[in-house]
């Protein structure tokens, strides 16, 4: 799942003890998949699969989770997608830019990577939506159980809970983000004991664990073998946060969890379940909580409440850190970006992304109305991620780890075979329900591909009328303005070219500054770019001077803060002696060969609606000048 901020990890994952970065690690990135039991096993056997809840159904279906457990995440994500970090850093994003640098000689699969990884992301987004919403449901939905005739308060209860967590993200979530790991660990401690207390009752279920039952149950249900699949996922979901959040914690405290705590709980937990369902097949209803003795339900669904809880923000913050590299990367528009947290780069606010999520999920509990009918859309984002990771983690182990293809290959086919079998088991479930985050996946596509492709062709139609530097600068000393104090920062995308603003400037103002900068900011496709690599400088004489600056995707991308490295005696870049002029384009959709119309109106929205350079490169509002221009598209 999502990218979460670092929560209770603290700054730095090196200096921190092992015992505390493996509860830190469960409290961040187990939360998602930790909840799965709480509805996995009662979607399948009363979610209208039909299913027999029968000795050989129950192992059969447990066969099935515990072998997807192993291989998808103890052997494929655990063993191989975690090793293909970005710096450190993980995520659909961060792969992409990995597999992009793979492909830097291969242009039309260099292209085919980035959409499969754009893919993945916009169906990321659909994903943080049910994610919360059918957590905290099937939490909530334990109160049926206790206490009669509250049915009809889960949905109100679960709005309560679900816009009560968006509220409180502005403020930032660092406080209660120490209680997540401890509450974490309880969780799971308490799904391992109820496991063990079920499988004492039928100890026979452990039988499970042989892989035959799982293939006996295909030769004997060939109808309905692939299509349980798609309710069998719902023990992956959150597979995908194991990578994504590998910046905070790195890989091995991270499948120390894994493989002490998170998957022998989980295990036990469905294996209890399971036992339970063996003595009793009317518990099929909800199996999770009539597991649990009577007296223990009405803590358990705080527990759970809790565990859901915490789910949802890592799935919220990892929109939130995916957004950000998006946006660095250049696919999405600039939003404004608040840090909530002095002691952590990671734990950020979008306030776009909030709103947008919460309007999202609110409308996803208030159509589905309960967790069975929400599992019924979910598993086509989960799946297609985990599909499209499989693809680019392929990708580079052929071409940037250079494995030898008689060992890459048939490991990659397996990744692939058993997402595609997954990804196929969830696609009925479009007309189910689950178009809900295909079409929001879609959209965001769409979006992203259109904010791309945008950008470049405006940079290519202001080059068209752009004026060499060269030139400029020599008609400068053979008749030169009025020059004033200071320096000028002229902000551009290329940098041998004249920017518009500064021919704005001359033409209306008729003077220039004693030094002038042309700065161009370029993102690399790796997460943190060193202070020894930020700065280029170049000399054209006449006071004109060309500056790059380098930045990772998950730099703070602040301007002035990055200029205090240049030492180049000539130039001064003191807040009072320096000011920034801007360029704001204004599209306008024409004829020209470019885009659709429609995309090109889109685009033209999204660039008046974006976040500007000002506030995005940190600038200081008192020094900063900003010229107009129009732009046929």
């Amino acid at each position: 799942m999502g990218q979460a901020s670092s929560h209770a990890a603290g700054a730095g994952h090196s200096a921190a003890k092992p015992i505390g970065m493996l509860v830190a690690a469960v409290g961040v990135v187990y939360g998602d998949i930790g909840t799965s039991p709480l509805y996995t096993l009662k979607e399948v056997f009363s979610g209208g699969y039909g299913v027999p809840v029968n000795h050989d159904g129950v192992l059969g279906i447990l066969a099935l989770i515990f072998w997807s457990l192993i291989w998808v995440v103890s052997i494929k994500y655990m063993m191989f997608v975690l090793r293909a970090d970005n710096q450190g850093e993980g995520g659909i994003m961060a792969l992409t830019a990995l597999a992009r640098r793979a492909a830097a000689g291969h242009a039309k699969l260099r292209a085919l990577l980035v959409v499969c990884g754009l893919i993945g992301a916009a169906l990321f987004y659909g994903d943080s939506m049910i994610t919360p919403a059918i957590s905290v449901l099937s939490a909530i939905e334990g109160l049926g159980l206790a206490f009669d005739g509250i049915d009809h308060w889960v949905v109100p209860l679960s709005l309560v809970v679900l816009v009560g967590l968006f509220l409180i993200q502005s403020h930032g979530t660092a406080r209660i983000g120490i209680l997540f790991g401890p509450i974490m660990v309880t969780w799971f401690v308490v799904l391992g004991a109820l496991g063990v207390y079920g499988i004492l009752q039928h100890p026979e279920v452990l039988h499970a664990v042989n892989p035959v039952w799982g293939v006996r149950f295909f030769l004997n249900h060939p109808g309905m073998g692939v299509a349980i699949l798609g309710a069998v996922v719902l023990a992956l979901t959150g597979a995908e946060a194991l990578y994504a959040d590998m910046g905070h914690f790195g890989r091995k405290p991270i499948a120390r969890a894994w493989f002490i705590l998170v998957l022998p709980a989980l295990v036990l937990n469905y294996f209890g379940q399971g036992a339970l369902l063996l003595g009793d097949p009317e518990a099929a209803r909800n199996p999770f909580y009539l597991l649990a003795p009577s007296w223990a339900l009405i803590p358990l669904v705080a527990l759970s409440t809790m565990a859901t809880v915490i789910a949802s923000q890592a799935v919220i913050s990892g929109a939130f850190s995916l957004t950000r590299q998006a946006i660095q990367l250049g696919y999405i528009p600039r939003m404004h970006i608040r840090h909530t947290s002095s002691a952590e780069q990671g734990q950020i606010y979008i306030g776009a992304v909030n709103w947008s999520l919460m309007v999202g999920v609110v409308l996803l509990v208030l159509g589905f109305e309960s967790s069975g009918a929400l599992a019924s859309a979910y598993g086509v984002a989960v799946t297609g991620t985990m599909l499209m990771t499989s693809i680019l983690v392929s990708a580079v182990m052929l071409l940037l780890w250079k494995w030898p293809p008689l060992l890459a290959v048939p490991i990659c086919l397996g990744f692939l075979l058993v997402d595609g079998v997954y990804f196929a088991a969830n696609v009925p479930k479009i007309v189910q329900g689950g178009a809900f985050p295909v079409i929001a996946g879609l959209a965001l596509f769409v979006l992203m591909t259109t904010w791309k492709r945008g950008k470049q062709l405006l940079v290519d139609r202001i080059d068209e009328g752009g004026l060499p530097l060269e030139i400029f600068i020599s008609s400068i000393a053979v008749q030169p303005p009025h020059r004033v104090q200071g320096t000028a920062v002229f902000l551009t995308a290329r940098p041998d070219a004249v920017p518009h603003a500064l021919l704005h400037n001359l033409l209306h103002n008729q003077v220039l500054h004693e030094q002038v900068v042309l700065l161009t900011v370029v993102y690399e496709d790796i997460p943190r770019v060193p202070p020894s690599r930020r700065f280029e400088v170049d000399s054209y004489g006449e006071g004109f001077f060309r500056v790059i600056l380098h930045f990772g995707f998950t730099d703070e991308p602040d301007v002035p803060q990055a200029l205090k490295l240049c030492h180049l005696a000539e130039l001064d870049f003191s807040p009072m002696r320096t000011t920034y002029f801007l360029s704001r384009e204004t599209v306008i959709a024409s004829k020209l060969e470019g885009m659709s119309r429609w995309r090109e109106a889109l685009f033209a929205f999204m660039l008046q609606n974006a976040n500007g350079n000002l506030r995005f490169f940190n600038l200081p509002l008192n020094r900063v000048i900003e010229l107009g221009t129009q732009v046929e598209m």
